[in-house]
């Protein structure tokens, strides 16, 4: 007896097929030099220790992707509960890449600087500290942050990834409250240093933050996706 064609499957492992793609090739988009160029060598290898951790965490979830593609596209298990699975994932990649919104719990930052002292340095520790904190989304200004967002000064104003924003500056930031709050405020770090810049600024731990910037993935010039092996 022939086996029933899985439509609904067959479908969405093409959805996935798409989302692996993007996946992929986010990871050979280089980072624009001019938001490099002016960074100190400690920063540009923390900068490169956070791109590495990232194109980890995107590669563990594609090949996630791959096996939940694999699966439905064999009929082993096309049942809801396996498609709920690959939504899930999906969604994961979403966030990551910043292709869709997040909600969670976390902190807004907000940091005030009327006389434009703060640089764009100051905003990029601001961004790794959060990281290191566990941030899984971030968001300034109107400006999604992804694993190549870089950041420079350009005629007495930041941009980031060719941006221009203005203060105050608002950081909203998904992840534990507590944590990342404390890494504000520790000593030396960064709450001290825009006090030091001649800036102020505050910290609000909220138990839902809405982050609604999206990051627009660019067309590959040169990588394809790799098409999947005939069954």
């Amino acid at each position: 007896m022939a086996r029933p064609r899985a439509t609904r499957a067959n479908a969405f492992a093409a959805l996935l097929a798409i989302a692996l793609g993007f996946a992929i090739a986010t990871q050979v988009q280089q980072t624009d030099q001019s938001g490099l160029e002016q960074l100190r060598e400690d920063e540009l290898v923390r900068i490169l220790d956070d791109v590495s951790q990232e194109q980890g965490r995107l590669a563990t979830d594609t090949r996630e992707l791959q096996g939940s593609r694999d699966t439905l596209l064999s009929g082993v298990d096309s049942s809801s509960a396996a498609l709920k699975s690959a939504q899930e994932r999906l969604d994961t990649l979403g966030i990551l890449t910043g292709t869709v919104p997040a909600k969670g719990p976390g902190v807004v930052i907000t940091i005030n600087d009327p006389d434009h002292k703060v640089s764009a340095a100051r905003l990029l520790d601001a961004l790794q500290e959060l990281r290191d904190a566990g941030a899984e989304a971030v968001q300034i200004g109107d400006v999604r942050v992804v694993a190549d967002t870089w950041f420079t000064d350009a005629n007495g104003a930041v941009e980031i990834s060719g941006r221009r924003v203005e203060p105050p500056y608002t950081i909203k930031a998904i992840g534990d409250p507590a944590t990342m709050a404390s890494a504000m405020e520790i000593p030396g770090g960064v709450t001290e240093s825009v006090r030091g810049d001649g800036a102020t600024s505050t910290v609000r731990q909220a138990a839902s933050v809405d982050i609604t910037a999206l990051h627009s993935l660019q067309d590959p010039r040169y990588a394809r996706p790799v098409p999947a092996p005939s069954k």
